[in-house]
Parts: structure tokens; C-alpha cells; sequence
């Protein structure tokens, strides 16, 4: 199996949902342009450049991996009736504690209106995230590690690299392409810790056999609400939704075709269906053959900031840039996808 080596290594595969209905507000503002940044006005346009930045992946080169059975062992029950919030809690952090690295380069990733991606993934926690993607050649790199986050984008005009360091992304221009806290990408692959430290309520019966846990999460200036949707019997995550501090939904991830990892006995998702409402814009997570706690211990190599000959590198936490547009400013059209 191929391991990432750089950005010249090519990954080689091997092989509408409803708005939560309990308090959703949508938020009214479009997603604009950096002032001066033609390529960051048409990312935020182009609907299918967003979705390059909600998942995170990459490849291992680990021998005789530990392939996750796809679809083939029921869940069994973890949960006993009238579960209490205490007892919840246990199990989907037990689940996640035996998470600490994914990857998988099997993996698509699509979006209404565009073709589909092969795509390679890889998580190790607690933040560190890749995704690359082709088709008929490299179209996108997204990551993050400790200091900061990136994504690269082959079809942008003028050619550009983005990137944030984490201490600098509550203030910068980075919060417009990524309406929630980066680190919440790995939340949204079924890898949900709840900190007892932090108010928590619930469970709330919803319906269908779920329950809803409602709490909150992230770094000062980035709390954001939770509302996640557990299954009251396998105490699987099914659903969560992110809001602001207005109540606006910002972001939120349904979670289906659960499979067991018989050996670290960790339970997560192969599809994922991620949501920006405010940006009108949803993308489809498709994995198999994912390997779990397979990448090795010093995985820098993966996570490392790329570079790319012919396209700049723009710090989106550079003074002066802005994402509202100046006035009558022209934004330009979006770029032609060639594939």
C-alpha cells in the first residue's frame, strides 16, 4: 500500500437529508470573496471547492492492516432501556477512546451537481487530518496538524494554497470557509468524546429508538452548542448539529452504515453526510476497507503542509485581508472544471 510521501505522490485507490428540527436557524448571509483574492471569491462560489474542506485523509504504509468488516456484524445492543445520560455518555466515549488514527485510500467523496473523487482519508486524533483527491489527476489536498490548517486546490485561478495557523483562526479570514472549528471534521466521522466538564443535558427521546444529547464544546471563541442524536440501544452516533451563540446551525453530519472493527471493537460510520447550511451545500462520504490505529506514532510526514510549484501560499490570518467585498467590487466567475 502506498504511503504519502509529498505532494508529487499519487494516491492510487485500492479497489437530502433532513435540517434538524428543534431549534435550526439558517443563517441569512452568503458566503463572499476575500477582498483582492480572485481565488478565494471563487471557492466561495464554487460549490464543490468548499466540500474539499470536511474531510481529512491520507494513507498508511502498515503491514497485514486491520480491515474493518463492512456491513456484516450487527451492532449488538450496549445500551439497557431508559438508558440515564451517565450511562450514554460511557459508551460513546468509551467507542471513541478506542479511536486514534483512521484512514482508508478507498474512500469517494461527492457532491449534487459534480463528478465524484476518488479520494484517500486519514485521522489521528486529536486533530490531525489529510484528504486528498483526484480525478484524472490531483484536484484537491486538505489538512491540519497541531500548528496549522491547509487546502489546496488545483482548478483555483490565480493557482493558491491556503493556510491558518490554529492560534490564528478564530480572528482570520479562515472562518468563512470553515464555519466551524477544523477540529470538529474528526466529530463528524462518528469520533465523539462529551466532556464532563462542560453542561450537558439529556438524553431527550426524539423518536425511532434515538435520543438527543445536547452540550457544548471547542476553544474559547469558538464554543459552539451541540446537539448530537444517539441510537438508544447500540449508543452509536447517528447525527450531530453545531450552533453558534445566536442558535444559527452552522454545520451538521448524519452518520449511517455503521461497521464493527472486531479488533479494537470501535464502531463507526462508512457513510457520512456533512451539511453547511448558510453556504447551501452538502457532501456524501463514502469509506471502505478503513484501517483503524494503523498509521504509525510519528505520522508528521502525513500531516506536513505541502507544497505546490506554481501556487502561492496566502496565510488567510494576514492583516488586512478581508471577505467582505469592497463596494460594487465585481466577483469574477468560477473556473471551468476540466475533467
Amino acid at each position: 500500500m502506498d504511503s504519502f510521501s509529498g505532494p508529487r505522490s499519487r494516491w492510487v485507490p485500492c479497489s437530502r437529508s433532513r435540517e434538524h428540527a428543534r431549534g435550526t436557524r439558517f443563517a441569512a448571509s452568503s458566503c463572499q470573496g476575500v477582498q483582492g483574492t480572485t481565488a478565494l471569491h471563487r471557492i466561495c462560489r464554487h460549490g464543490w471547492l468548499l466540500g474539499v474542506l470536511l474531510v481529512w485523509m491520507s494513507t498508511t504504509g502498515a503491514s497485514c492492516p486491520r480491515i474493518v468488516q463492512q456491513y456484516t456484524q450487527p451492532i449488538p445492543r450496549a445500551l439497557p432501556p431508559s438508558a440515564s445520560l451517565t450511562q450514554i455518555i460511557d459508551v460513546v466515549n468509551d467507542n471513541s477512546a478506542r479511536v486514534q488514527s483512521l484512514s482508508t485510500t478507498r474512500a469517494t467523496i461527492s457532491t449534487p451537481g459534480f463528478p465524484a473523487l476518488n479520494a484517500n482519508i486519514a485521522i489521528q486524533r486529536p486533530r490531525s487530518f489529510r484528504l486528498t483527491g483526484e480525478k484524472f489527476g490531483p484536484q484537491l489536498d486538505v489538512g491540519s496538524n497541531d500548528e496549522l490548517l491547509w487546502f489546496w486546490i488545483a482548478q483555483a485561478q490565480p493557482p493558491a494554497l491556503f493556510y491558518c495557523r490554529h492560534d490564528q483562526f478564530a480572528a482570520s479570514a479562515a472562518r468563512q470557509v470553515f464555519p466551524v472549528e477544523p477540529a470538529w471534521l474528526i466529530e463528524a466521522f462518528g469520533i465523539v468524546s462529551f466532556d464532563r466538564s462542560q453542561p450537558i443535558q439529556g438524553p431527550s427521546p426524539v423518536g425511532n429508538g434515538r435520543v438527543e444529547i445536547r452540550s457544548r464544546a471547542g476553544p474559547p471563541g469558538l464554543e459552539t452548542a451541540r446537539v448530537t442524536i444517539i441510537d438508544a440501544s447500540t449508543g452509536l452516533v447517528l447525527e450531530q448539529h453545531v450552533y453558534d451563540n445566536r442558535g444559527v446551525l452552522l454545520a451538521s453530519a448524519i452518520l449511517s452504515k455503521h461497521a464493527l472493527d472486531p479488533a479494537t471493537g470501535a464502531k463507526l460510520p462508512r457513510h457520512i453526510h456533512i451539511l453547511w447550511p448558510a453556504a447551501n451545500f452538502e457532501v456524501n462520504v463514502d469509506m471502505t476497507d478503513v484501517q483503524i490505529n494503523q498509521l504509525p506514532a510519528d505520522s508528521r510526514e502525513v500531516f506536513a503542509k505541502p507544497s505546490y510549484s506554481g501556487y502561492n501560499e496566502i496565510d488567510l490570518a494576514q492583516p488586512g485581508l478581508q471577505l467582505a467585498p469592497a463596494p460594487n467590487a465585481q466577483v469574477p466567475p468560477a473556473p471551468q472544471t476540466r475533467y
